[in-house]
């Protein structure tokens, strides 16, 4: 935090919604710096498929200097379907932005909230509230850009370190810890792998085992990633945190996000040991871009999510208790009948502004 006690926070609105969504999000934070004793200090900068193709890179350097310099970094969607690397990837800051700062926990939060349709029969009565948390430096995504391709075959190669590993796994044992402490659910923990079939996977999966004796109060166990699959369609309500390798994490994260709602529900944070970046799991959406249909839900709960790591980082209360306040905030909307374009309603993303504003 800087000397005026001013939180700062660096502000990557992105491209196509991604400023649209921005936009409801700064002016929650802006009510709940007048009515939560908080001060933020909002510093935005370029970044994404629009900066590269005005320039030819993602994003600036001073961008880069302004996150590291943040006491936290709020995104809203990169990359445009239409601008690619010369390798034909998209652009992707927000992937970026976990290798240069080395944000190995990706956390993927899937909630039902009141009122919210879910495609499983029985979520409405039994509820939705697990967290997905995703690798996110190596595994599949370690091999980004230094894949081999020739004539005949390509390759990419998955990596899995003890170092960041076992970080990961102390983060998702003490996630599950304060889940169970707050009486959220039950304090489990399930690592998802392929343990039966790869080597790196069985130590994935040892790595897990030694850091569960750790923490005991957490109930540990394992999962292949297909029954996992199959498990989340059927019975969501039995999973609290589930961890688990990049690739694996980035199609359950998707996954999980259908359950509730859609993408547009769905906030996440990747986390690292000093830094952190916070942004819907959606994308860009170019087909309704500059329509107003964009539903801002995920970025308004993504900022909460800050809010929530900023408390812990600084000790924070009245950050928590703000955090908290926004997803109330949120509850009370969509419980009194709000229901964006996203899932067949008629509210834009001005609609669901309004009525989160109102509701703080």
């Amino acid at each position: 935090m800087s000397a005026n006690d001013a939180l700062h926070i660096a502000v990557l609105g992105g491209d196509g919604i991604g400023p649209e969504v921005m936009a409801p999000a700064l002016e929650v934070l802006r009510k709940i710096e007048a009515s939560a004793g908080l001060k933020f200090r909002f510093t935005e900068a370029p970044a994404g498929a629009g900066h590269y193709k005005e320039t030819g890179k993602s994003m600036p350097e001073s961008t880069i200097r302004l996150c590291e310099e943040a006491d936290a970094i709020l995104l809203g969607a990169c990359g445009l379907p239409s601008v690619r690397y010369p390798d034909n990837t998209e652009i992707a800051p927000q992937i970026e932005l976990r290798m240069i700062f080395d944000l190995y926990a990706g956390v993927r939060p899937a909630r039902l909230i009141p009122g919210v349709p879910s495609t499983i029969v029985g979520a409405d009565q039994k509820g939705i509230d697990l967290v997905v948390i995703r690798e996110s430096t190596e595994g599949l995504f370690a091999s980004m850009g230094k894949g081999v391709v020739t004539d005949s075959e390509a390759r990419e190669t998955m990596v899995i370190t003890r170092r960041t590993s076992e970080r990961l796994f102390e983060f998702s044992f003490r996630l599950a810890e304060r889940r169970k402490a707050r009486r959220r659910v039950g304090g489990g923990l399930t690592c998802v792998d392929k343990a039966n079939v790869f080597k790196a996977f069985a130590f994935f999966r040892s790595i897990f085992d030694e850091t569960a004796k750790r923490h005991p109060g957490v109930r540990a166990d394992h999962l292949c990633i297909d029954a996992a699959a199959a498990a989340l369609v059927k019975r969501p309500w039995d999973f609290d945190v589930m961890v688990t390798e990049n690739m694996f994490g980035d199609i359950l994260s998707d996954l999980t996000a259908g359950l509730i709602g859609g993408m547009g529900m769905a906030p996440s944070a990747d986390i690292g040991d000093r830094y952190a970046v916070f942004q819907p799991c959606h994308g860009t959406a170019p087909d309704i871009m500059g329509q107003g249909k964009a539903n801002p839900t995920a970025m308004i709960l993504s900022a909460a999510m800050m809010l929530d790591w900023l408390a812990d980082k600084h000790g924070l209360e009245s950050a928590a208790e703000a955090a908290e306040s926004i997803e109330r905030a949120v509850d009370k909307v969509y419980a009194g009948g709000i229901k964006p374009f996203e899932f067949g309603g008629s509210n834009g993303t001005a609609d669901v502004a309004k009525a989160v504003l109102a509701a703080l």
